[in-house]
């Protein structure tokens, strides 16, 4: 199977990794102290960085990923290319079922997500693989 990471040049990849990384450090997790920082890459070319942030009221709080995904829509952005989640646990935290859902209206099936742990590696995996039989935007008829 061809996954859409394929077509991820190295330096691409490599930038994608060290913004979603640096990411955390603008996570704002007082009370959990588990710091997320997430970064896409956009079919244009441009990398948007995301971080999660906390609320005293636990569910007010937002992750790392919509924060991402919400920063690349409201510039303009429609179509990309890959998302990087870091965290500073080993093995790498994957995304939480609601992001899963947010991202899954952005994307395809075969967008790549990468999961970085605390050490810079990472674990490859899809959206399809997250989120299979989803729901989406093409099930509504017009």
């Amino acid at each position: 199977m061809v996954h859409a990471a394929d077509h991820l040049s190295a330096q691409e990849l490599e930038t994608l990794s060290t913004q979603a990384i640096a990411a955390k450090d603008t996570a704002y997790c007082p009370y959990s102290k588990f710091r997320v920082g997430a970064c896409i890459l956009t079919e244009s070319g441009e990398f948007v960085q995301g971080a999660n942030v906390e609320n005293a009221s636990y569910p007010v709080g937002t992750c790392a990923e919509r924060v991402a995904f919400g920063n690349a829509i409201v510039a303009g952005h429609r179509n990309f290319k890959a998302i990087a989640v870091a965290t500073d646990i080993k093995p790498p935290a994957s995304p939480c079922g609601m992001c899963r859902q947010f991202m899954s209206e952005f994307t395809t099936p075969e967008f790549p997500i990468f999961m970085y742990d605390g050490e810079g590696n990472y674990t490859l995996t899809t959206m399809g693989e997250l989120l299979p039989n989803s729901f989406g935007p093409s099930d509504f008829t017009h």
